[in-house]
């Protein structure tokens, strides 16, 4: 039997953490893998790593095409599936439900229940729940009961980059304060597109508590500390899946499994909590993980590969055709460059 060829697009550097895993699913299938990229990204791929253009993508005629933005070019062939780029943040998912995709990849019951009473009015994609692909490799590695608080206890202070949800700017002083005693250390990361001068305000702090970490994947910071102190960043989310706290700042869907606050001066006391792990929060997180994602067993590629031949197995079509979307798919030509036929 001939190998299947599968293709990962990607818009931004942070694909490759989250289709990896997918790629490794595919090779270990004895299928074949390849990248497309219109964005940041292509320069990191590896000397195993295939990058094709848009002429040999149609002519490699993929079976699907895997990506986690939140479009895709529609004139590539085979099945278009969503993957996303990380958890809900507290923006509504029906924001990305522009009609490029066939299938959609849930991370979890939460997600889904959204998504499927979508795909009942629309009718111009199918959802199936396979877990988050980026996970993988981390849920094999925090598998295992949660570790006791370090000595000192080691803290990850991240920020989204949006100007109205960041509390980067607002609780500078207090990082500035508190990464100064030694009570604590710190480990400071920002999202890619968060301002250069915010970002250049927290490096101008580190010293023998703090450090700015500038790694891609967010996930390989997680391992190393205690809690985690953010806003409304998607990367929250994944955090609680490790079973640790998070102090937030004004964020935009609070809830039990959170301590949220709304002034810089409840910020010390906050952490002062979390790193008490109270009982009561730390049922609110594990509740709140299994919502989101409740698998544990680092093979959600595998099940987003299971997804793709469940939909084609069914005929590979929905009970009706996506939107033309025509300004949308005008603009990814013009991106890319391709004025060809679909």
């Amino acid at each position: 039997m001939s190998k299947q060829h599968y293709l990962l697009y990607g818009s931004e550097r942070y694909a490759l953490a989250i289709l990896r895993p997918i790629q490794e699913a595919i090779r270990a299938r004895g299928d074949d893998a390849a990248w497309f990229f219109d964005g940041p990204g292509a320069e990191d791929l590896a000397d195993d790593e295939t990058l094709l253009t848009v002429a040999e993508v149609r002519r490699w005629n993929p079976r699907a095409v895997i990506t986690s933005s939140n479009a895709v070019p529609h004139f590539f062939p085979g099945v278009k599936v969503e993957t996303f780029h990380g958890f809900d943040a507290g923006k509504p998912r029906h924001i990305y439900v522009r009609g490029f995709f066939d299938l959609y990849c849930t991370t979890g019951p939460r997600d889904t229940a959204k998504f499927q009473e979508i795909a009942d009015q629309v009718g111009h994609f199918t959802v199936i729940e396979t877990g988050f692909p980026k996970l993988d490799p981390f849920m094999k590695e925090i598998s295992g009961p949660l570790p006791p608080v370090r000595k000192p206890p080691v803290i990850l202070y991240h920020s989204t980059f949006s100007p109205s949800w960041s509390a980067a700017e607002t609780l500078y002083d207090e990082v500035q304060r508190l990464s100064r005693d030694g009570r604590w250390r710190w480990i400071v990361t920002f999202h890619p597109k968060m301002k250069p001068e915010t970002t250049a305000r927290y490096k101008a702090l580190q010293n023998e508590f703090l450090s700015f970490a500038e790694n891609d994947n967010i996930l390989e910071l997680f391992p190393q500390v205690d809690m985690m102190c953010s806003d409304t960043s998607s990367a929250l989310n994944e955090f609680l899946l490790t079973g640790k706290p998070v102090v937030t700042f004004k964020n935009r869907r609070p809830g039990p499994q959170l301590i949220d606050i709304d002034e810089a001066s409840q910020f010390e006391p906050a952490i002062e909590r979390a790193l008490a792990r109270p009982p009561e929060l730390m049922q609110a997180i594990r509740e709140y993980g299994d919502a989101i994602h409740p698998y544990r067993d680092g093979h959600s590629s595998e099940r987003v590969l299971r997804a793709i031949d469940t939909f084609i197995a069914a005929g590979g079509r929905n009970r009706r055709r996506k939107p033309w979307n025509f300004w949308r798919k005008l603009k990814i030509r013009r991106r890319i460059g391709y004025w060809g036929p679909a």
